[in-house]
């Protein structure tokens, strides 16, 4: 049986962890089906749309959707008015071609894939219901004055029920009161009725909100008449009225017309509306009260409409059941009617719906689902939508009534779990999955987030997860010397960290470690802490001529990594369109002013992260009233008291000047000349348009008053002081406040308060009745009396033992009132006990964990402010490393039973101790106790060296790493060559032995520059490498077949001689042409060219022109080409000759495009296609230098 207790806390602590930190599985992740949408239980449909059934879902895989209707499978393809919506199970049933009527049924949507079933609540279509009202014959009702009268409404039943309400013919409401009402079913009632009642257009309307729509009941007549009035109209009304022959009414005491009775009951469930009546009749008319007989009403729930006839109560509860009793009351007497209501309760949540369970193999935990109701509602389980007694048999589940405990599940175990709840009034039916997951830590907030806060505002640091088993959480800042919990940090079961009031030292690095027993995951956030924006000088109120200029101030201290934007407002609205308006950085200009420019301005200065404003008054006056000087106010005059009682007295004033600014205030001062002569205290404000004021006095003061003003200005000067106020001694009005207990001694307790002014004395002789006694059963109180004095001693008190204190006033009249009780400690000393049950988990190579057990509070002696763990690494393990000792402290603040040791050394030997402190001090050590941290990657090798050169080899030297963090198992050495322009070769990759600090590469490329990365290995994998870069020595027998021939002296001759060969041609040239000569390229163009073809000029550096006009005609038997090209002669004196390769060609209008040059593009010339460029010498070089 013990044991069974045992497991069931267990169990209770595993699932508070899981309901704790319920995570939200990323959908790349293996789940069930989750619904995410679905129409409601009781769905009413406009029958004039089509009908949309909602169900969605989410799973991995996504999963497929089906539906029941009315309790049997529904085939969507057999029925073509039916869709289903794509990648969702939401049907769509077009009614275009059927009833809507057709599909008033009870649908449930069923998703499910590989992993579970998810399914919906049962949701019952109904189409909303207008129906009219029945066709009927409604006489005349004539009534005697006086009398009560009830107009039925009776409207058709509709779904939803009908808004009820009366008009008459011109759609007007009809007038209510206390007297006339309207029931809660829609009946008008009247208590009394009188003349002016009677009217012909009684109206009754409903209301049918979802089709939107209005019926109208026919209009009733209503008459009122007195008893001579009926004599004489009986004869028109006796065919078809009732007549009323009694005499007048006269004054009546109350009765109801509803309820009926003395007494009723009403059931009302759980978080509905409760709403209940009582109309009476009487006259005059009865007023209607409401009580609760068995306690008081819930003030913050309750309401009274209709004139008081309905009582209504919101979100009703349990204890809202009982008899409530309404009074109608007139002057002739009352009547009571009392109304038993019972209130039930369909089911509802207690802590909320079962929630999804995500559980790494053999983990344990429980799915409850808890739920409560009137009457006790009954609880049944399914899994994948069948009853979990009909599913197949596991070992790891057990069904306890509204639980099902879980342990050592198994991979395969996910299912969805259906609890369905239900009694009378209703019932739940909520869907939990178990997904068993083994899954590594991921962080789920974006890295490097940049957070931005205003200084002295909450700041929030989110570091959303997941894993299975579920991670735990741990934040660092910056070097990562602690870990960040406690004041001012608070870590919340989501991972999020909170700073409370963000100050500028909190901005900095974050990072958020989330941690299982598969690795961890870091994410790094980034806090930013920025100055808050703040007008430094605001706008002012002022007073401008017509046709002159204003500027308003608005100048604003704001953080410089924040862009501010500046916005000004005119009496809350944008500024006008106007370029008289003109925004700078700091102020606002209006020029020319006139009258539309007055109001209010206000100047916004926003940044992304918060803002500040200021507003002020802009009064525009006639151009032709003379300067206006604003000055602060003249002094009120004429103080005078008057009215005066023990605690209060009248003071009035005459005000001063305004100087043309009005008066915002009125500052009263009182001088106290019996305590503190010469020193004035603010008494009270009053608006500028009053001078009087009601002061309260406060006994045992010798008041003067004076009174200041206050305009736009300043404030004026004091007036001259009252005549003097004496007000006689009392007993104090209050006790001292700050009351509190410590000690500054382990034996002594020390009381202490805040001690009551002068004002507050309220009479000669104050001191203080001290009281305390310790906080025990029958304990009596021990009194002294203190004065002139703020605290009292207590001696020889026992250790750290809660106190009861007191502080009372009394003087010379009398005591205060009796004071409210303080709670304090006698003073602290060291604790002297050492946690109990200290170990070490290590978690990885750099990380432990430290639990022991709390410390009973007895052996703290003071109040427990936290744990600290000694730790220091004794040496490493490795046989190389030397002996030593590095000492640590770390800190954690509150009552924790476990903490993590960060950036311990891999391979190392620690030793650590743990200790309780309070405000004292910290009590004793733990026995020391040791733990070895596994080996870890090892460091940087400490050096690389490269030796020995050669034309294709080169030897390379190492030391081992400095932190070899374990025993190292090798060397890795990769390699690869690089180019001049640092672009990397192929790889090469050499595994060395760990006893090797050496190693010679050969078969390498001779002058070539290489770069060598070298790292050390552990069991535990590679560490960082270390880099290095040479180059293989030069071979001098290539090098010197790679002279550069551009230095030797035979190529050099070579190239002058044809520079000057060229040069020689050119001058040849240049001379034949002077001369007018012809030579053979004139010949081809005389027998080729085209008689439109007009001469080159001379002037243009081109070919000359001809000798004589005869060389212009064209060759008999010559033709131009119809394709616009001249033919190339077999000649060998052509253009192409002489460098112009290809065919020369002609423009559109025949001018020659060829180009003498050996380039195929054309080139534009200033004169267009009616020149051609010449040879040039330049271009003789560069033909040469490309031949060559």
């Amino acid at each position: 049986m013990m044991e069974r207790r045992r497991m069931e806390a267990a169990l209770l602590v595993l699932f508070l962890v899981h309901l704790a930190t319920t995570l939200e599985v990323p959908l790349d992740l293996p789940q069930p089906p989750t619904i995410t949408h679905q129409s409601p239980k009781d769905y009413i449909i406009d029958p004039r749309e089509n009908i949309v059934i909602h169900c969605e879902a989410k799973g991995k895989p996504h999963p497929s959707f089906s539906w029941t209707r009315n309790g049997t499978h529904f085939d969507i393809d057999e029925d073509p008015n039916v869709t289903m919506k794509p990648h969702t199970g939401t049907l769509v049933v077009d009614i275009s071609r059927a009833k809507a009527e057709h599909y008033e049924c009870v649908y449930q949507c069923t998703a499910r894939n590989k992993h579970g079933t998810a399914v919906s609540n049962n949701i019952v279509v109904q189409q909303s219901r207008s129906p009219l009202w029945s066709k009927e014959k409604i006489k005349p009702i004539v009534v005697q004055e006086g009398v009560s009268l009830v107009l039925p409404c009776r409207p058709p039943a509709g779904l939803p029920p009908p808004i009820i309400f009366w008009m008459d013919n011109n759609f007007q409401r009809l007038p209510q009161s206390s007297r006339v009402s309207q029931s809660l079913n829609g009946d008008l009632y009247f208590s009394s009725v009188r003349r002016e009642d009677s009217r012909n257009d009684y109206i009754c309307y409903a209301r049918f909100p979802y089709t939107q729509t209005i019926q109208q009941k026919q209009p009733i007549t209503v008459r009122v008449l007195n008893l001579d009035a009926i004599n004489d109209t009986m004869a028109a009304f006796y065919n078809d009225t009732d007549l009323f022959s009694e005499d007048p009414a006269d004054e009546r005491k109350p009765t109801f017309l509803i309820p009926s009775g003395p007494s009723s009951s009403k059931m009302v469930l759980r978080g509905q509306v409760l709403e209940m009546e009582c109309i009476a009749e009487g006259l005059p008319t009865p007023e209607i009260s409401w009580t609760k007989v068995s306690g008081d009403l819930p003030a913050k729930r309750t309401s009274f409409l209709h004139y008081q006839k309905t009582l209504r109560i919101v979100d009703v509860s349990e204890s809202d059941a009982g008899d409530y009793r309404c009074t109608a009351r007139n002057r002739l007497g009352s009547v009571h009617h009392t109304i038993h209501v019972t209130v039930k309760a369909a089911p509802y949540w207690i802590s909320g719906a079962p929630r999804n369970l995500v559980l790494a193999p053999g983990e344990s935990s429980v799915l409850t689902c808890r739920a409560s109701g009137t009457p006790k509602p009954s609880v049944s389980w399914s899994m994948n939508g069948i009853p979990i007694e009909n599913s197949p048999k596991d070992l790891s589940r057990k069904v306890e009534d509204d639980t099902i405990i879980f342990t050592d599940v198994q991979t395969g175990s996910s299912a969805v779990y259906q609890c369905n709840v239900s009694n009378d009034f209703g019932y739940l039916l909520s869907n939990a999955f178990v997904n068993v997951l083994s899954e590594s830590p991921r962080v789920l907030t974006p890295a490097n987030k940049v957070y931005q806060i205003i200084k002295n505002h909450q700041a929030l640091l989110d570091c959303a997860s997941f894993g299975s088993p579920i991670p735990k959480i741990t934040w660092f800042k910056d070097s990562r010397s602690s870990t960040l919990d406690g004041d001012p940090y608070i870590l919340h079961d989501n991972g999020t960290l909170e700073i409370h009031v963000a100050q500028a030292h909190n901005s900095g690095k974050y990072t958020c470690v989330a941690r299982n027993i598969l690795g961890n995951y870091e994410n790094h956030i980034y806090l930013e802490v920025k100055e808050p924006t703040r007008i430094l000088k605001q706008p002012e109120y002022k007073v401008v001529q017509m046709g002159r200029s204003v500027v308003f101030e608005c100048k604003v201290k704001h953080d410089p990594s924040l862009i501010p934007t500046m916005t000004w407002l005119k009496d809350d609205g944008e500024l006008p369109d106007d370029e008289r308006l003109i925004v700078d950085s700091d102020s606002l200009t209006i020029t020319d002013v006139t009258d539309i420019d007055a109001g209010v301005y206000t100047c916004i200065m926003n940044t992304t992260l918060d803002h500040d404003s200021a507003s002020a008054e802009l009064t525009v006056v006639e151009a032709t009233t003379p300067a206006v000087v604003y000055e602060r106010p003249d002094p009120p005059t004429d103080l005078e008291l008057t009215d005066q009682k023990k605690r209060s007295v009248q003071l009035t004033w005459i005000p001063g000047d305004e100087h043309n600014s009005p008066i915002q205030k009125f500052l009263i001062q009182y001088e106290d000349s019996l305590h503190h002569r010469g020193h004035w205290h603010n008494l009270t404000e009053v608006p500028g348009t009053r001078t009087t004021a009601h002061l309260k006095l406060s006994p045992y003061i010798h008041y003067t008053f004076r009174v200041l003003a206050l305009n736009a200005v300043d404030l004026s000067r004091p007036s001259f002081p009252s005549r003097m106020v004496k007000t006689e001694p009392a007993a104090p009005d209050e006790n001292p406040t700050g009351v509190q207990g410590f000690g500054t001694e382990h034996d002594n307790l020390v009381i202490s308060w805040k001690p009551l002014s002068g004002l507050q004395s309220n009479g000669p002789g104050l001191h203080y009745k001290v009281m305390w006694r310790q906080k025990v059963v029958d304990s009596d109180w021990t009194t002294v009396t203190v004065a002139n004095n703020s605290k009292f001693v207590v001696s020889g008190t026992p250790t750290f033992v809660p106190y009861e204190l007191k502080v009372q006033a009394v003087n010379d009249h009398g005591a205060g009132p009796e004071p409210a009780i303080a709670h304090g400690y006698s003073g602290e000393d060291l604790p002297v006990a050492a946690p109990e049950n200290v170990q070490a988990v290590l978690l990885n190579s750099t990380l432990a964990e430290v639990h022991w057990d709390p410390v009973p509070s007895k052996l703290i002696r003071g109040h427990l402010k936290g744990y600290k763990v000694y730790y220091w690494r004794e040496r490493s393990l490795h046989k190389h490393n030397p002996h030593l000792v590095e000492n640590q402290i770390l800190t954690f603040s509150g009552n924790h039973t476990h903490r993590m040791l960060p950036g311990l050394h891999p391979f190392s030997l620690y030793s650590f101790n743990v200790r309780v402190y309070n405000g004292k001090g910290e009590g004793p050590p733990s026995p020391p106790l040791q733990f070895e941290t596994p080996e870890g990657v090892p460091g940087v090798p400490t050096s690389l060296l490269v030796t020995n050169p050669n034309l294709d080899s080169l030897t390379l030297e190492w030391s081992p790493p400095h932190d070899r963090n374990g025993r190292i198992t090798g060397y890795t050495l990769k390699y690869q060559p690089v180019n001049n322009s640092n672009e990397l070769g192929p790889v090469e990759e050499l595994a060395l032995p760990a006893n090797e600090t050496s190693v010679t590469l050969l078969n390498l490329k001779y002058s070539t520059r290489y770069k060598f990365y070298l790292n050390a290995k552990t069991v535990r994998g590679a560490g960082l490498a270390i880099s290095q870069e040479a180059v293989t020595v030069v071979d001098e027998a290539v090098a010197s077949r790679q002279v550069d021939i551009a230095t030797q002296g035979w190529f050099i001759g070579l190239m002058c001689a044809i520079a000057l060969l060229i040069l020689i041609l050119l001058i040849i040239c240049f001379i034949q042409r002077n001369k007018g000569g012809k030579y053979p390229v004139k010949e081809k163009e005389d027998a080729h060219t085209d008689p439109e073809f007009q001469p080159m000029k001379d002037d243009d550096c081109t070919f000359g022109e001809y000798s004589d006009n005869e060389d212009h005609k064209p060759l008999k038997g010559s033709r131009t080409p119809s394709n616009g090209t001249v033919k190339r002669d077999d000649s060998d004196d052509s253009l192409v000759d002489y460098g112009e390769g290809g065919d020369g060609q002609f423009n559109e209008d025949g001018s020659f495009i060829g180009q003498y040059s050996g380039k195929s593009a054309s080139r534009e010339t200033a004169e267009g296609h009616e020149s051609s460029e010449a040879p040039s010498p330049i271009n003789a070089m560069n033909s040469l230098n490309s031949f060559v």
